[in-house]
C-alpha cells in the first residue's frame, strides 16, 4: 500500500460528464472534472489538492517557459465490464517521471503524491473512463518550473499535476512513415532518455514536413550517421524480422517505454526470439527485399501498437507486410488489451484497481 497525504478534495458542483459522450471525443480535447496540484517551496512539498479541472494563473516571467524546466509522463486507466477502473503499470511512470526530474534538476515527486494522489482523483473521475473496447482514460501527470525570474538556473519552485481525458484509438488506420534524414530527435549525453518538453517541440517540424509528403510519422535516426534507426514519432519502434523481435537497445537517446517493456516481456513469455540491439536501414531494407521483415510497428502509450505499413527512404517506398498477416504484433496488440479490460488473468501484475 501506499501511504498519502490527507488530500484535500475541492469537489466541482456539478460534473460535466454528461455533455460528452466518453466513448467518442478526439484524443487531448476532452478533459475531465478534477485535477491533482501539488507545490513544491522552500525545499519540500506540500500536500496535494484535488480541484476542478480549469485555467492554472501562471506569470509570463515563469521559469518553464523560458529555461524548458519542463516534464510530463502519458499513462492510461482502463474500465472492465464489471466497472472496475484499473490503471496499467503506474509505478513504472512514477520512477520514469523521476528520472527526468533528475536529469532536468527538478525535484523527485513523492509516491504518496505520484501514486496516492492519482488514484484518489481516478476514484472521483472514475465516470470519465470509457467503456469501449478500445476506449481509456488518458492520464497526463506533469512537473513544470514555476520560478516568476528570468536567469538561466534551476528554479526553486516546481508545481506538479495530474490531468485527465477521455481517449479511442491515437491513430486510427496503420501508417506510412519516412525515414528522417535531415533531423534528428536526440543527441548522445542530451536527454533523449527523458520525457522533456522540449524532445516534442523540436520534433514537430521534420514531421510536418514529412506529412506535407503523405506520410503520418517519421522515423527518427541516430545524430551521429543517420544510419541507425531509434524511435518513429513519439514511439519506440519494433521490427520483426525471420521470425525475431528486433528492436533499438535503450540508450541516452531512447525513451524506456513501457508499452515497449511489456511487449518484450510477452515475447519472450511466448518463446520469441528478442533482439535488443543496433539496426540500420540497410540491414531493414535488405530483410525487406529478401522476404523476411515480416513486421514493422511502433509501440506507446497513446498509440499501444501502431502498425506501420510503408516505409519511405531516399524518395522510394517499401511496402510491408499486410496487417492481417502479422501474427506477433497483432497478438500482443489483442492481449495487452485483454488483459487492461481484464478479460485474462494478468499474470505479469500489470494492473492496479482503484
Amino acid at each position: 500500500m501506499v501511504g498519502t497525504f490527507d488530500i484535500a478534495i475541492n469537489k466541482i458542483a456539478k460534473s460535466r460528464v454528461e455533455e460528452y459522450d466518453v466513448n467518442n471525443v478526439p484524443f487531448g480535447k476532452c478533459f475531465s472534472d478534477h485535477m491533482l496540484v501539488a507545490e513544491y517551496k522552500d525545499g519540500k512539498w506540500a500536500p496535494p489538492q484535488i480541484i476542478p479541472y480549469g485555467d492554472m494563473p501562471l506569470s509570463y516571467a515563469m521559469s518553464a517557459l523560458h529555461y524548458g524546466q519542463a516534464i510530463f509522463e502519458g499513462m492510461k486507466a482502463y474500465k472492465n465490464a464489471a466497472g472496475v477502473v484499473s490503471l496499467f503499470r503506474p509505478h513504472e511512470n512514477f520512477k520514469r517521471l523521476n528520472r527526468s526530474a533528475l536529469r532536468m534538476a527538478m525535484p523527485e515527486v513523492p509516491e504518496e503524491i505520484f501514486i496516492g494522489g492519482l488514484i484518489e482523483l481516478m476514484r472521483l473521475d472514475s465516470a470519465w473512463v470509457p467503456t469501449s473496447e478500445t476506449g481509456s482514460l488518458y492520464i497526463r501527470p506533469f512537473l513544470i518550473a514555476t520560478d516568476e525570474a528570468i536567469g538561466v538556473r534551476a528554479s526553486d519552485t516546481y508545481k506538479f499535476v495530474i490531468i485527465t481525458c477521455p481517449a479511442g484509438n491515437y491513430y486510427n488506420e496503420p501508417i506510412k512513415v519516412l525515414v528522417e534524414q535531415d533531423y534528428f530527435r536526440a543527441v548522445k549525453g542530451g536527454v533523449g532518455f527523458v520525457k522533456a518538453a522540449g524532445n516534442y517541440g523540436r520534433s514537430l517540424f521534420p514531421t510536418r514536413m514529412a506529412q506535407a509528403k503523405g506520410y503520418q510519422q517519421v522515423i527518427w535516426t541516430d545524430s551521429e550517421t543517420h544510419q541507425y534507426v531509434e524511435e518513429s514519432g513519439t514511439m519506440n519502434l519494433m521490427f520483426v524480422i525471420d521470425n525475431t523481435v528486433i528492436t533499438p537497445a535503450l540508450s541516452d537517446t531512447i525513451l524506456s517505454g513501457i508499452t515497449r517493456d511489456s511487449v518484450l516481456t510477452l515475447a519472450r513469455a511466448w518463446n520469441l526470439k528478442v533482439e535488443e540491439r543496433k539496426i540500420s536501414i540497410t540491414e531493414i531494407l535488405e530483410a525487406h527485399k529478401n522476404g523476411t521483415l515480416q513486421e514493422a510497428f511502433g509501440c506507446g502509450t497513446a498509440a499501444t501498437i501502431a502498425q506501420i505499413t510503408s516505409i519511405g527512404y531516399k524518395d522510394a517506398d517499401y511496402t510491408l507486410p499486410a496487417v492481417e498477416t502479422r501474427q506477433f504484433s497483432t497478438k500482443v496488440d489483442a492481449y495487452l488489451r485483454q488483459i487492461r479490460k481484464g478479460q485474462v488473468e494478468d499474470t505479469f501484475k500489470w494492473m492496479i484497481s482503484v
